[in-house]
């Protein structure tokens, strides 16, 4: 796509482009955007930023999405595309951080440079870079939210957690133990989802990350204990599925759900009681700095450093809640109106 076109387009940003790249002129920079999907409010504010740093920086862009968050073939099938088109560089969010590395190495291998957006593949520097929320903090803000909101009934709580797919990518991992180590959980081993041993844990399902996703974890989690009074969810598509599980069997009061993600429609569901607490990233910075470390790798071979202290660059995350507790740093809804997805 034209970067005239893109430009004229950008208020269309939800529709998925579902052709292949062409192969960048001369005088082009070409780039591509792969994400789990293009239906997530997440990854469509992601293509925005994306789309709007392109035309400012004169980036050719290509976008790819999966069908369906977990679809890992298509994204293999979009690098091949992206190294045959003569692009520069790959933003990717893996839905498989690991499986996908073979892929990556080859675009590796071909001269681009590949970041990784939102999740980190498997290991970290199979990647030229990674932009990202610190993820497993986003977790742990909302555990210790959730543990402080409960005070001395988090000893007695009944937690489901609500997490994204069989294959447990990094983000998947990171979130879910670093909420059970906010809420004060043994987590065992960091890297691994579902060896703890605390009584406090109803179970763990799976939800695609998605509002159906959510709905179907919920109601399987509450055929084991229908007491669940703390639902973790993987990100706020799932909370508002289990949400809605709840509210089937009318026992949604008195449950406490936490998320991750921070968009538009998560923070108006902290103000209507939904969700107590999200931590908010910014996909659509993650993105625009992305296609600037594109731009830079094409013109001087620079590659973006680190956050210091960290193997990532870390985009940032602020816990938002209509109900602060003391020792959790967090932002109101108002606040977070304003910043969502920025």
């Amino acid at each position: 796509m034209k970067k005239t076109l893109l430009g004229a387009t950008l208020g269309a940003l939800a529709l998925s482009l579902a052709i292949a790249p062409h192969a960048a002129k001369a005088d082009e920079i070409g780039a591509c955007l792969i994400t789990k999907t293009d239906i997530n409010p997440f990854f469509v504010k992601m293509k925005e930023g994306a789309i709007a740093a392109s035309v400012a920086q004169g980036i050719d862009l290509s976008t790819f999405a999966g069908k369906v968050d977990g679809d890992h073939e298509t994204q293999v099938q979009a690098i091949e595309s992206c190294i045959a088109s003569g692009a520069k560089g790959i933003l990717i969010t893996a839905s498989d951080t690991k499986a996908i590395v073979q892929a990556v190495k080859k675009a590796r291998d071909a001269g681009l440079i590949v970041i990784a957006l939102d999740t980190p593949l498997e290991p970290i520097d199979a990647a030229d870079a990674t932009f990202a929320t610190d993820n497993f903090k986003a977790g742990e803000l909302i555990g210790k939210w959730a543990a402080a909101k409960l005070g001395d009934k988090a000893a007695d709580a009944k937690i489901a957690l609500l997490d994204l797919t069989p294959s447990a990518p990094s983000v998947d991992v990171l979130r879910d133990q670093g909420f059970l180590k906010g809420f004060g959980i043994d987590i065992k081993d960091p890297n691994k989802i579902g060896d703890e041993e605390d009584d406090r844990i109803v179970g763990h399902d799976v939800t695609n990350g998605n509002e159906e996703g959510g709905r179907k974890a919920m109601e399987n989690l509450l055929q084991q204990d229908s007491g669940i009074n703390v639902v973790y969810t993987i990100n706020e598509p799932a909370a508002a599925g289990a949400y809605e599980a709840l509210k089937a069997f009318d026992i949604q009061e008195g449950v406490l759900i936490v998320s991750v993600d921070g968009g538009c429609p998560g923070v108006l569901n902290v103000r209507d009681g939904v969700i107590g607490a999200t931590s908010q990233q910014y996909p659509l910075d993650m993105a625009y700095k992305g296609i600037e470390a594109i731009k830079a790798w094409a013109e001087s071979g620079a590659k973006p450093t680190n956050t210091a202290g960290l193997n990532f660059y870390d985009t940032g995350v602020n816990l938002v809640t209509g109900a602060p507790v003391d020792g959790v740093p967090s932002i109101d809804v108002e606040e977070g109106m304003n910043r969502c997805w920025g």
